[in-house]
């Protein structure tokens, strides 16, 4: 309460809820509940909920009317009464999508409400070599193909979350060193190059840092969100961070924290782009693992053929999970134990666990996840970086075998986590998404 100036009577901060806005928060309840149980029945969201089963009944009917839930058979308590009938999400109507843009590629996927990712495609690219608008029309054109595929499984995608690396806030690349952007309107750009390719209105194009994306879907989709407060580094070109605290993303005050890449692990070291030294990524991401293995040149130099950064995948586009040429020569030289490939991935590795642990110091997380190319290289990555929390982190609690450090899921990347926010949107208010 606050009070009224001159005449010192409280008065509410906010009005009070009508029986519109009620029913609107109902809605969200109930379709947040049954989206979480994956499958349930109206007597268990009402004793979930704390709603009476009539009130249930009627907003599970309004959610089926508008295409958010479905039924599904029956099911049996074994306790006396008649049976359930099985309430979902439904796998048709309302949907995500994510667009992850990086520096040797772009992916782009339509996540539906059930959480499946129903199309999946990317492309590589050296997204070095072009200039932001250029990339971003790139990026458009895959998601054009991508609603396209989804509208013809009646799936209709609600917006568009742009998963980038560097600095992003409002709508904007602050800074990515990486491809060397600087200042960039890049919601603006791509919506301009989205709507240019496609009929209709106009989707609300959002966007975010690329790790914050894949953190956020190894929350949701992967098994990090068991524990729910945890580091989680990607492993590309450069190496992102992110920070998820008792399930929320810590943004800090500008929304740039968990820029672990750019932490200082050698003071006199290599020049970062950045414009800082010895930062984390010149020594364990991927471009210097693999010109630390010979597999990538150095700078005026050609590469090995077959081995460069950005080769073509084998089909011509990059599935989900899949590495690129010169990571996966990496991870079959390192699985043959070549000397040469085993002590840079060591190296990365010691590196890795010298700023983690300062990380793990500060934050106390209950897990360390490692994603983007390090899973494929955790044989030898993982005791080198357990090795350096073990001996630094002086809580105790990181001595190597624990588990504290695991490899990020499968499942869980910047694109489908970019597409996933876009369907927490529509969880938390289906009313202004239903048709």
């Amino acid at each position: 309460m606050t009070n009224t100036p001159g005449t010192g009577r409280p008065q509410p901060v906010e009005p009070k809820a009508d029986k519109a806005s009620v029913r609107r928060h109902n809605l969200s309840l109930v379709l947040r509940t049954v989206h979480a149980s994956g499958e349930t029945t109206r007597a268990a969201v009402a004793a979930r909920v704390g709603l009476t089963r009539a009130a249930v009944s009627s907003l599970v009917e309004q959610l089926m009317e508008s295409g958010f839930l479905v039924e599904s058979g029956k099911t049996f308590s074994g306790q006396a009464g008649r049976p359930g009938t099985v309430l979902k999400p439904a796998g048709t109507g309302p949907a995500g999508l994510g667009a992850e843009i990086n520096v040797d590629y772009v992916s782009v996927c339509v996540v539906d409400l059930t959480g499946a990712d129903r199309v999946r495609l990317t492309e590589p690219l050296d997204n070095r070599a072009a200039g932001p608008a250029r990339v971003l029309e790139r990026a458009a054109s895959l998601a054009a193909r991508a609603l396209e595929e989804a509208a013809r499984d009646a799936l209709h995608p609600a917006g568009v979350r742009l998963a980038l690396p560097g600095l992003v806030s409002g709508g904007t690349v602050r800074q990515a060193p990486n491809l060397g952007w600087n200042q960039v309107a890049a919601d603006r750009l791509f919506a301009a190059a989205l709507t240019a390719l496609r009929p209709g209105p106009e989707l609300p194009v959002a966007s975010d840092n690329e790790a914050n994306a894949a953190a956020l879907a190894e929350l949701w989709f992967g098994t990090a969100g068991e524990t729910r407060t945890f580091l989680h580094l990607t492993g590309e070109i450069g190496v992102g961070g992110a920070i998820v605290v008792d399930g929320e993303l810590l943004r800090g005050a500008h929304g740039f924290a968990g820029e672990i890449g750019h932490m200082v692990v050698a003071t006199e070291g290599r020049r970062c782009r950045c414009g800082s030294y010895g930062c984390l990524e010149q020594y364990a991401g991927q471009a210097a693992l693999l010109r630390a293995a010979g597999l990538a040149p150095a700078v005026g130099e050609p590469a090995e053929p077959g081995n460069e950064p950005y080769g073509q995948w084998a089909s011509g586009a990059r599935p989900a999970g899949a590495a690129p040429a010169g990571v996966a020569e990496l991870a079959r030289r390192v699985q043959a134990g070549e000397p040469r490939a085993v002590a840079a991935v060591e190296e990365a590795g010691r590196m890795l666990g010298l700023a983690l642990s300062g990380a793990v110091n500060l934050l106390d997380p209950e897990t360390v996840v490692l994603g983007g190319i390090y899973p494929r290289l955790m044989s030898r990555l993982a005791p080198a970086v357990e090795a350096e929390l073990e001996r630094r982190v002086v809580s105790g609690l990181w001595s190597r075998g624990t588990g504290r450090l695991r490899a990020a899921s499968e499942s869980a990347d910047a694109a489908r986590g970019a597409a996933a926010v876009v369907l927490r949107q529509v969880l938390a208010d289906p009313l202004s998404y239903a048709p």
